[in-house]
């Protein structure tokens, strides 16, 4: 089906036949299993079976559904190895691409929304298009001052699709949460459901990419195409080419891949602090990775439909709790989360075992730089969905407060497509730099006061050398 399945009850059947199709594979597979194949075999059959009807079903509808998938993907690396194959495949493969519009849709937009004579503000126009995402679909052109563009398209009917879609998936939360072991289906899908009307809000989107694309004009490392112009389902910005990090994950060089996280790193802490905004979609398909005219890399920055917004960058209570979690205070952490709200007045924890908790996670802001894998990541997933575990039984008792709900997604998908990348990324050099409270304050000072003297200094020898 190449158009957007408008109708409540075909999309509801569509996403209805998911869950019923996972029961049905287990049920043809215990088949080939009394008739003689091993186990190993028939699992690999069915994990490919349900990858490829995930990938056509979530596909084909777009909408909230393709939503979903695409917030998933980038969990993959939590999936024990043996069935994560076809899951990465599939999933991955939501990260670009699907099944796209009539160009008779696209022209009727155009037209609604540019007027008749939409074809004159383009020297060239390329009907087919270079990707399809969740609400639209991107067209590649050339604008008619002569700068190639990029022209988003929004799906005709696509938020009545993401509400039915969103909240069609969550009645069915708890059986597709096998998918990605220690994960809370239920809030992801609650927490996309609350911006939908951000997302198809082009006008927010435009003002958002805007806002970082002046913040990084000139930055080396990140780049952020310029809005060229914008209305209602129609947004026009710069084209950038560049190598998709989806690619740099299935083909990209060691130094491509560690460049990536890094810059992705960086992009993620820098941002907030910059221009009150967090860009809230990290997955594969948002990022490219483009020849920075020096032998290296930059990132580039695609698609702001979703941003949090943080006028005072990353809350300072992150970076405290994670510089007290690393110093050992778990007396000083413990009363933090409690002030913030992550364990409520009714729960009484232990600071030690909540100091336990963390330490794993935070791993990677200890370590001078660090190698993150999809093995670590299975690691800490395992550790968490194992309900005989410590961690288990403690984390189901911590609360996520609604302020911190969207930081928490972008940094748990951030450190999802890190493992995908299997990059080594100097984190703490990121933290240090940009997140709020993560240096204490004492030292902030020492380093305020010696870059005041290095200028006096400096400053010295340019007026004698000016005397000379």
């Amino acid at each position: 089906m190449s158009d957007l399945p408008r109708k409540a009850v075909t999309r509801t059947a569509k996403l209805a036949a998911l869950p019923l199709g996972f029961a049905g594979r287990a049920t043809w597979g215990l088949g080939k299993r009394i008739g003689g194949k091993s186990a190993e075999i028939v699992g690999r059959e069915l994990q490919q079976r349900t990858a490829e009807q995930l990938f056509k079903v979530l596909g084909e509808l777009k909408g909230g559904a393709m939503k979903f998938g695409q917030a998933m993907s980038v969990f993959e690396s939590a999936l024990p190895e043996e069935i994560a194959g076809p899951y990465r495949a599939a999933l991955t493969k939501l990260q670009d691409a699907a099944p796209p519009m009539p160009t008779r849709t696209v022209h009727s937009v155009l037209e609604e929304r540019l007027g008749a004579d939409w074809a004159e503000l383009f020297v060239e126009f390329e009907d087919k298009p270079s990707a399809a995402a969740s609400i639209g679909q991107v067209h590649r052109a050339v604008w008619h001052d002569g700068r190639e563009v990029a022209v988003k398209v929004q799906y005709p009917g696509a938020g009545e699709a993401l509400l039915s879609d969103l909240t069609q998936l969550s009645r069915f939360a708890r059986l597709l949460g096998p998918l990605i072991p220690g994960m809370d289906i239920k809030p992801l899908i609650a927490e996309l459901r609350d911006r939908v009307s951000e997302e198809l809000d082009y006008g927010l989107e435009a003002q958002a990419q805007a806002a970082h694309a002046e913040e990084f004009a000139d930055d080396p490392d990140v780049l952020v195409p310029a809005v060229v112009h914008q209305c209602e389902q129609v947004l026009v910005t710069e084209w950038i080419d560049g190598v998709p990090l989806s690619e740099v994950i299935t083909d990209g060089t060691p130094e491509q891949r560690d460049r990536a996280g890094q810059l992705l790193a960086r992009f993620l802490f820098s941002g907030p602090a910059r221009t009150g905004l967090l860009h809230a979609d990290p997955h594969p398909g948002n990022f490219r990775l483009l020849p920075d005219g020096e032998g290296g890399w930059r990132l580039g920055v695609l698609d702001f439909g979703t941003v949090d917004r943080l006028p005072g960058g990353l809350p300072q209570p992150i970076g405290d709790s994670l510089r007290m979690t690393l110093d050992g205070d778990a007396e000083s952490v413990y009363e933090l989360l409690c002030e913030e709200g992550f364990v409520k007045e009714s729960i009484d924890l232990a600071p030690d075992a909540v100091l336990d908790y963390l330490l794993p996670i935070i791993e990677p802001a200890e370590a001078d730089e660090f190698t993150f894998t999809r093995g670590w990541m299975r690691n800490q997933a395992a550790r968490i969905a194992d309900p005989r575990s410590p961690a288990h039984q403690l984390g189901r008792q911590l609360n996520l407060p609604p302020a911190y709900l969207l930081i928490h997604r972008v940094t748990l998908s951030t450190i999802g497509v890190l493992c995908q990348l299997g990059a080594t990324v100097r984190l703490r050099d990121e933290l240090e730099e940009w997140l709020p409270g993560f240096v204490p304050e004492e030292n902030l000072e020492v380093e305020e006061l010696e870059v005041e003297e290095l200028e006096v200094e400096e400053l010295g020898e340019e007026v004698a050398a000016a005397e000379a």
